[in-house]
């Protein structure tokens, strides 16, 4: 059985609020620039899309949505992720229903299985569902570390294309493009591996700065993939204060700041996330001048 590979510059979208509800014409908006500046898949409800405070109706309301503002253009992945089996099946039929490519499955989180327990649950995803799936790996989130030999026999499922390895750690992001990149993407979970990995191998990222400069992000991994590293690098130094201020608060806050400024959404978020504060936004919107998006 072939594999459906889901490579290149990937957007961990945002999802707008307005008034307290989903924003979809800001949605539809946001798709559309997305897809016009070169980005090549759209995760929609990711936790960078406020997973955890979406009930389970508006989750897959906005996944729907992102596939009918997508019109087949890039393929729209699906979180669909949960601390219990039970739940990241439902969402998982619930996205395939209304459309989705692919899904993404962060790991269980809080209640910290072992590595049988964490096999067991993606084998039982893998199994019902059969859509691509991408596994998401992120311990400092998550309190749940998948490691390299879970990943492994994973490999082994066909619908399991992919893992977003967001531990910053390249060595064991290295150990996975050798043992098992022919038979799986691996895909950088944080914006600021997203260059190195590409030099060992990786097959792209998932990236939270793409939100505010998509067009870079789409560049960098084009050059790369065209054996243009000079211009990648170029990119990714561009980009790079850019990626760590977009982290000095709570994700994904100082993103929607960002596209706020830039006046595309509402900078508003769901409770326990709040608006950035007065600093943190003064730099970013020194940032955003620097780079050209708004007037500083």
């Amino acid at each position: 059985m072939t594999r459906t590979r889901f490579e290149g510059a990937m957007t961990a979208l945002v999802t707008p609020m307005r008034d307290g509800a989903v924003d979809y014409d800001a949605l539809t908006q946001l798709v559309d620039w997305q897809i016009a500046s070169g980005i090549d898949a759209i995760v929609a409800v990711g936790t960078t899309g406020e997973s955890a405070t979406l009930d389970v109706d508006e989750h897959i309301a906005v996944v729907g949505h992102c596939v009918k503002a997508a019109r087949g253009r890039v393929p729209i992945i699906a979180g669909a992720g949960g601390n219990a089996t039970s739940e990241a099946l439902d969402l998982s039929k619930r996205s395939q229903d209304v459309g989705a490519d692919a899904l993404l499955h962060v790991t269980p989180y809080y209640n910290r299985p072992n590595q049988e327990g964490l096999f067991r649950h993606y084998e039982a995803l893998a199994r019902a569902v059969p859509l691509p799936i991408i596994l998401y790996n992120v311990p400092t989130r998550t309190g749940c570390d998948m490691l390299p030999d879970t990943i492994v026999r994973l490999a082994a499922f066909d619908n399991i294309v992919g893992v977003k390895e967001a531990t910053g750690n390249m060595v064991r992001a290295a150990e996975l493009v050798q043992r098992i990149g022919d038979r799986m993407a691996i895909i950088s979970g944080d914006d600021g591996t997203a260059f190195p990995l590409y030099a060992l191998g990786g097959k792209g990222v998932i990236s939270v700065v793409s939100n505010v400069d998509p067009a870079r992000m789409a560049q960098m991994w084009d050059a790369a993939v065209a054996g243009d590293w000079a211009a990648a690098r170029s990119h990714h130094f561009a980009l790079r204060a850019l990626m760590e201020l977009l982290f000095v608060e709570p994700s994904p806050a100082p993103t929607k700041a960002c596209l706020a400024m830039m006046g595309k959404i509402a900078d508003e978020l769901r409770s326990p996330i709040f608006p950035v504060t007065d600093g943190l936004r003064q730099r970013l919107r020194a940032e955003l001048g620097r780079l050209g998006h708004v007037a500083s």
